[in-house]
């Protein structure tokens, strides 16, 4: 097929990788346009452009694609389809309409439930034990369109927010191949969803502070669905540490464990830390202004004793 490619984070390239392995001819890469990044806050490509780029592909950055000299230039593409992943732009009817088959999203989630921007984290953060990747016919409505192509996928103990997303980027990849052939020969009938919808509504940094007077199972959850970005985060002041501000801690990764004290109150040596009902072992943490680091070396140098309350 003739298609569009509209992308832009890691959770977008295998998918674009994909496309390409199967033989499909990619006349255009859409993603956000390059963005001002790091300590020297230089103008940099997101990782779907940069790989298009590796693999001599045209890339459009447009600002907005309700813009109309934007639109015109969709529209003059001729495509069979467009495949869109997380590209991060509301695309008007217009454009949605322009491919002969329209335009086709990769979602992750079991739609209706975690429509919106995060619900990879969302479905972590909430408890849930199961999720899935699946391919829609996009419409106006936010996540509302037909379903055509599902995989379930078990959401494991251990996962974070990063470890999930990358099985699903992988695994939604493979959906496209099986998805563009089935519509190509008419072999696939569209499904409305069905239940009440949720919404996954993007994670604040106010949102992502850690109220340690939930439960151990809840706080467990807000941890590793927050990791590695924007990271659970509380604030602690280092024993020793005299008429300093406390330091906002994240935690990256943690661990049911047991004991009970007032909730934020530090356990042990190892920062085990006291929930409202249970604890949680800190077991991967990120002090301001510093590199991730094992829970043992931030205390080494930060130490945050048994008795220690956190904010």
């Amino acid at each position: 097929m003739r298609l569009a490619f509209m992308g832009t984070p890691d959770f977008a390239v295998p998918s674009l990788a994909e496309l390409i392995a199967s033989g499909h001819e990619i006349v255009a890469v859409y993603s956000q346009p390059p963005r001002p990044r790091g300590r020297g806050q230089k103008l940099t490509p997101s990782p779907v452009h940069a790989f298009a780029e590796t693999m001599g592909l045209p890339v459009f950055t447009p600002e907005s694609m309700k813009d109309p000299e934007a639109i015109e230039i969709f529209k003059s593409l001729d495509l069979d389809a467009a495949c869109v992943v997380a590209y991060g732009q509301i695309l008007k009817t217009e454009v949605l309409e322009a491919p002969r088959l329209g335009c086709l999203n990769l979602h992750g989630s079991l739609l209706p439930r975690w429509r919106g921007a995060a619900p990879i984290q969302r479905a972590i953060m909430s408890g849930d034990k199961q999720t899935g990747v699946q391919i829609m016919q996009m419409s106006l409505g936010l996540d509302e369109g037909p379903i055509l192509l599902s995989e379930l996928m078990d959401i494991l103990p251990d996962d974070t927010a990063a470890t999930l997303s990358e099985r699903m980027a992988h695994v939604g990849a493979g959906l496209w191949p099986r998805a563009l052939a089935a519509i190509d020969r008419g072999g696939v009938t569209p499904s409305e969803q069905v239940g009440e919808p949720t919404y996954a509504k993007k994670i604040t940094s106010a949102e992502a502070r850690i109220d340690w007077t939930r439960s151990a199972v809840e706080v467990d959850a807000h941890i590793r669905g927050l990791s590695p970005f924007p990271g659970a985060w509380f604030e602690a002041q280092g024993s020793g540490v005299v008429d300093a501000s406390p330091l906002r801690i994240k935690a990256l990764l943690s661990a049911l464990a047991d004991g009970s004290a007032a909730p934020g109150t530090v356990l042990d040596d190892g920062l085990t830390v006291a929930c409202g009902e249970g604890a949680v072992r800190l077991i991967r943490v990120q002090r301001e202004g510093k590199a991730a680091q094992s829970a043992e070396e931030m205390l080494r140098g930060f130490p945050l004793p048994a008795g220690t309350v956190l904010g």
